[in-house]
């Protein structure tokens, strides 16, 4: 399940990408527009901004934008920095594989096989989506 820190994250970021000119946008603005808990967000878009994909102005004028063209922000990274692995289990993971420790054979594993096709196809979405194809279609 999609924790509520990803959700508001894509929403927060989805947000930012539809601002003119990418000028920095003050979190109350955000939180009040986005229904999210400003102190929340604060963490998530902190998270975001250690990640690369914003960048933050203080002072005056400031708040947080977007490093990139929304076109070049895919949801897969956006994920992976705010929930951790795609993979449903670790023995499928390709970026924090570990050995299940019940699993003596995993060429054997049927959980094992059918969590490398859910793997593969929910990468294939997230990899495969950007910021600006959530905006197109929402």
């Amino acid at each position: 399940m999609l924790s509520r820190k990803t959700k508001y994250g894509i929403k927060a970021l989805t947000f930012l990408a539809q601002q003119e000119k990418n000028d920095p946008t003050q979190i109350s603005m955000i939180a009040s527009s986005e229904n999210i808990s400003q102190k929340f967000l604060e963490s998530i878009l902190l998270t975001l901004r250690k990640a690369g994909i914003l960048g933050s102005k203080k002072g005056k004028g400031g708040g947080y934008y977007l490093l990139k063209d929304a076109n070049d922000i895919k949801i897969a990274q956006v994920y992976r920095v705010l929930e951790g692995p795609i993979a449903m289990v670790p023995c499928v993971s390709l970026n924090f594989y570990e050995k299940c420790d019940d699993c003596p054979d995993e060429d054997a594993c049927s959980v094992h096989s059918l969590m490398i096709q859910v793997r593969d196809s929910t990468l294939n979405i997230l990899e495969n989506t950007s910021l600006a194809d959530i905006i197109a279609k929402g």
